[in-house]
C-alpha cells in the first residue's frame, strides 16, 4: 500500500462522522464506564464497589453464556451521589 493510499484511508476514518453519546438517562455503562465516572480502577469497581448490596442491580442481555453486567448510569450516578458528605 502506498503511503497515499495510506493517507486517504487514515483521512477517510478520522473524518467519519461520530456518533453523539446516549443521553444518561437511557445509557447502559459497563464496570469500564462506572470506573472512569467514579474514578476508580476496573478491579475496584469489579471486586469493591458492584458487590455492594446497595449498589444498583445489573442487567444482564440474553446472549449465549454469561452476559457481561450492565448498569443504568442514571442510577450509578443517583447511587454515587446519594454519598455526599
Amino acid at each position: 500500500m502506498s503511503t497515499e493510499e495510506l493517507l486517504t484511508k487514515l483521512l477517510e476514518r478520522l473524518t467519519k462522522p461520530v456518533p453523539p453519546p446516549l443521553p444518561v438517562a437511557v445509557d447502559l455503562w459497563d464496570t469500564k464506564h462506572i470506573g472512569a465516572y467514579l474514578k476508580r480502577s476496573l478491579d475496584t469497581v469489579r471486586d469493591d464497589i458492584v458487590c455492594l448490596p446497595s449498589f444498583p442491580k445489573p442487567i444482564r442481555l440474553p446472549t449465549p453464556g454469561r452476559a457481561q453486567a450492565l448498569y443504568k448510569a442514571r442510577e450509578v450516578i443517583a447511587w454515587a451521589e446519594s454519598h455526599a458528605a
